[in-house]
């Protein structure tokens, strides 16, 4: 097989997927037949194509959206796996990769209070909860895990405005669990294709636009760089 953004996307979501954590440089180096080096090389430059981030100083895959490989507030599972989400909208993103019937479990605006979020078929049956998206899109890439760290669910968008004022935060833009599932399963939906191409901005602009996405958040302007 050959070692190329594609097929080392793929290698890394099939094994999530499978497993329910990341292979690492040495397996991969296996799979493909290549030595480390080479798996090296394709993760670093699968990195810059903003398919993968690696944890620093390393070229070991911290995580590969929608999947986390360390421990984060949401985990996704099924009655046989379960994964770690990067964030609210990686989890429903997630839980569509694993066939489209999980559950959800996170805590509403990093608070103590747990919620499980129940996924079946491709539908979400805890309609009443909301994600609040902070970060402009445009600058999700500067830092994505941070980006991700702040995609938060709520109950209401007043209580993203308590959320935001308790903590020092900027509102972004609030939309209902339903509408970014729908959203979600558009974005993640080819995630382990083995033909996977990341999305230009003007892709990723064009889904925005399909579900309804709009406003500063989901301004792009002209962005170059693969989203």
């Amino acid at each position: 097989m050959k070692l190329n953004n594609s097929t080392l996307h793929h290698a890394i979501i099939d094994t999530f997927l499978k497993r329910g954590w990341a292979p690492s440089v040495a397996e991969l180096a296996e799979r493909f037949g290549v030595d480390r080096s080479g798996v090296s090389s394709a993760l670093q430059q699968l990195q810059e194509y903003h398919g993968v981030v690696l944890h620093p100083g390393t070229d070991e895959v911290w995580v590969t959206h929608p999947f986390s490989n360390a421990p984060t507030s949401c985990l996704v599972r099924t009655p046989k796996m379960q994964w770690w989400g990067n964030c609210a909208w990686c989890s429903l993103g997630l839980a569509i990769l694993a066939g489209g019937t999980a559950e959800i479990v996170t805590t509403l605006g990093t608070s103590m209070r747990q919620v499980t979020i129940r996924i079946e078929n491709g539908k979400v049956l805890d309609k009443d909860l909301f994600i609040h998206f902070p970060i402009p899109m445009a600058r999700a890439w500067d830092n994505v895990t941070f980006t991700c760290s702040m995609m938060l669910l709520f109950e209401s968008e007043a209580d993203v405005d308590v959320w935001c004022a308790t903590h020092g935060k900027s509102k972004g833009d609030v939309r209902p669990i339903e509408q970014v599932l729908n959203f979600a399963s558009d974005w993640y939906g080819n995630h382990s294709d083995q033909n996977w191409v990341k999305w230009t901005g003007e892709e990723a602009a064009q889904i925005f636009t399909r579900h309804g996405l709009s406003g500063p958040i989901w301004d792009l302007g002209n962005a170059k760089d693969r989203f």
